[in-house]
């Protein structure tokens, strides 16, 4: 009998990873939540960005889009094992502003929240570039 229950258990759990490797795969696929909201002097865009440090967001603005690749990484935990690796790893995300918005690169910033939120702020005025991203401090 003990057999048996520990091969339903194996096959349990070989069955959760496969789904959570493919809800995994749905999330990195879908596009990053966001909202684009305007000010008399910039567009700011503020991005889903959960469990990711600075060092791996990559911003780009270039033709009035804004570009962003996120790649975060699963934490250890001794003493646990992964059943269920049900959270995408690459997720990225675009949002276009409006045609008419006359936006500069320069001094555009992004800030990564302590609540898992980054914001991008692009100033009103023409361009395209790269944007640095700078984490908030505890």
């Amino acid at each position: 009998m003990s057999r048996l229950v520990e091969t339903g258990r194996s096959a349990l759990r070989s069955a959760l990873e496969r789904v959570g490797r493919g809800w995994g795969r749905v999330q990195e696929r879908r596009p990053l939540s966001h909202d684009l909201l305007e000010s008399d002097d910039a567009y700011l865009v503020v991005f889903d960005a959960p469990g990711v440090r600075g060092e791996d967001v990559d911003v780009t603005f270039l033709d009035r889009t804004v570009e962003v690749n996120l790649e975060r990484f699963r934490d250890f935990y001794d003493g646990h094992e992964l059943v269920f690796p049900g959270r995408g790893v690459s997720l990225s995300g675009s949002v276009d502003l409006p045609r008419d918005a006359d936006v500069t690169p320069e001094g555009a910033n992004a800030t990564l929240t302590r609540n898992g939120t980054l914001h991008v702020e692009i100033p009103k005025r023409g361009g395209s570039s790269d944007v640095d991203v700078v984490e908030e401090d505890d």
